[in-house]
């Protein structure tokens, strides 16, 4: 006999079954009106509530009380203040000694988005914003590493894969971002006018001696926590399913995925979570900012000094708050199982306005100027056992997961994985309505360089370059449709 849990995943796996049959095209699109349950963009688990700064703070809306509790444990692991060892608040010791900052909360903010300094040190610290650094292959032993995906960026050979600007007593940061910007302006049709900032990268103060003279400088901003697990059980045939890396349609769009390899199992699997889409999973991608940001040791990342280089003698040996002999991390497997479990659940709003005339005016202008062919408006989520509130919801979070060519504008020139210089993974677009109610600021983009959700369409170029030039060509009532079209999301 089939237990409660049991039927509810055959109906499932109906359902999916259902949906894969009718195929994509099977419903035109009607711009009069929004389509079925379209303002849940995360399915059951969207949060439905009142909207202020604490909107993506919330957990699955449809949890059980017991995962209600291990989510908000979770959520105070996530928010701890780390501190330098040795310490007598054993459990919270570790942090560094080269850090970007002393806990998770501190880079995202009420679980939103990061922003650039107001300023260059000292008169800002830029807690949420930092700088990759990495080198061309230098031999055979680099490239076959990377060819083999042991490795998907050659370290910066001093200062490793990333700037930590701060450090704990008695040790040096590693140096200071510096940010110079040029504006300059973009014509729109109607008359009007965007003014745009270009922003230059540096390394002030290097702490460790000078940097590789063929060092690659990528900026980072922290990005919004939202619906990290519906996206991570999204299935990979689905997401491939959009690839046309050769253009083989020549429609001008050839997105591409980016592959890394399993720290356990040592398979290859699809790159789905940071700007470049080199992280498979949001486990690996936790445990890598535990060591990179904080400088804490994990099951993945047992190594107790961080980011520390092997130039850098007096940090590697620093007391740490593991026992390394012993099997004792500085955060454990129960630890980061929390923190899985919360930034898998944390929900995305429920949209707003989407009956509205303007916004549906809008929807269409989106889809006219192929913006949906890079930010894929849904997915259903695969059926998963172990995290049941995720399993078998449509979801809206535009986006496509895959790689694409944005143009020189946007170019970091520091390829990572499959991703090159000038790619970047479609970022989802669920909840940027809400930065400004959430993070205080409407800076987007991998580095913040827009201000505002015009700006960031304007940055568009390469493979969205088409898309970017209907925007400019828009009536302004028309792009003010769009932009209310985006801020409903």
């Amino acid at each position: 006999m089939l237990g409660a849990r049991s039927i509810h995943y055959v109906l499932i796996a109906a359902t999916l079954a259902a949906i894969s049959l009718a195929g994509p095209g099977a419903l035109a699109l009607d711009f009069s009106r929004a389509e079925p349950d379209e303002h849940l963009s995360g399915g059951a688990t969207t949060y439905t509530k009142t909207i202020n700064r604490n909107a993506f703070s919330h957990a699955a809306n449809n949890l059980s009380f017991e995962d209600e509790l291990n989510f908000k444990v979770g959520n105070g692991v996530f928010r701890k203040i780390w501190v330098s060892a040795p310490a007598s608040t054993k459990s919270s010791d570790g942090l560094g000694p080269i850090f970007n900052a002393k806990s998770c909360q501190r880079c995202h903010l009420k679980d939103g988005r990061g922003h650039p300094p107001s300023g260059n040190w000292p008169d800002d610290t830029a807690v949420s914003m930092f700088l990759r650094l990495s080198i061309p292959p230098q031999s055979d032993a680099d490239r076959a590493r990377l060819a083999a995906r042991e490795i998907n960026v050659v370290a910066e050979p001093t200062y490793g894969t990333q700037l930590q600007d701060f450090a704990i007593q008695g040790h040096k940061a590693e140096g200071r971002m510096h940010i110079d910007y040029a504006d300059f302006d973009v014509d729109l049709a109607g008359g009007e006018k965007a003014t745009l900032r270009r922003p230059s990268y540096r390394v002030d103060a290097p702490g460790y001696g000078p940097l590789h003279p063929q060092v690659q400088l990528s900026p980072r901003v922290a990005p919004q926590m939202i619906g990290l697990g519906l996206l991570e059980i999204i299935a990979a045939d689905d997401i491939l399913a959009n690839a046309d890396e050769q253009d083989a349609n020549n429609d001008g769009i050839s997105g591409k995925p980016n592959w890394s390899r399993d720290s356990g199992t040592d398979e290859l699997q699809l790159g789905r979570f940071g700007w470049k889409a080199g992280m498979p999973t949001m486990d690996k991608q936790n445990q890598s900012a535990f060591a990179g940001d904080i400088g804490l040791s994990t099951p993945l990342s047992p190594y107790p000094a961080g980011d520390c280089t092997r130039a850098q003698a007096l940090c590697q040996n620093a007391p740490h708050g593991a026992k390394i002999s012993e099997g004792e991390l500085e955060v454990n497997q129960e630890l980061t199982d929390l923190v899985l479990f919360y930034t898998r659940h944390l929900a995305v709003p429920a949209r707003r306005d989407v009956d509205d005339a303007n916004v549906l005016a809008g929807k269409k202008l989106f889809h006219e100027a192929r913006c949906a062919a890079c930010h894929v408006p849904s997915f259903t989520t695969q059926v998963r056992a172990d995290l049941p509130a995720l399993s078998g919801q449509k979801i809206w979070p535009y986006t496509d997961l895959l790689l694409h060519d944005m143009g020189e504008g946007l170019a970091d020139n520091r390829p990572e994985g499959d991703a090159s210089g000038r790619e970047w993974r479609t970022p989802p677009l669920w909840g940027i309505g809400l930065t400004k109610v959430v993070s205080g600021h409407e800076q987007l983009l991998h580095d913040g360089r827009a201000r505002g959700l015009l700006e960031a369409v304007l940055w568009h170029g390469g493979e969205a370059q088409a898309s970017r030039d209907a925007v400019v060509a828009m009536s302004p009532q028309d792009r003010k449709h769009l932009i209310q079209f985006l801020e409903s999301l």
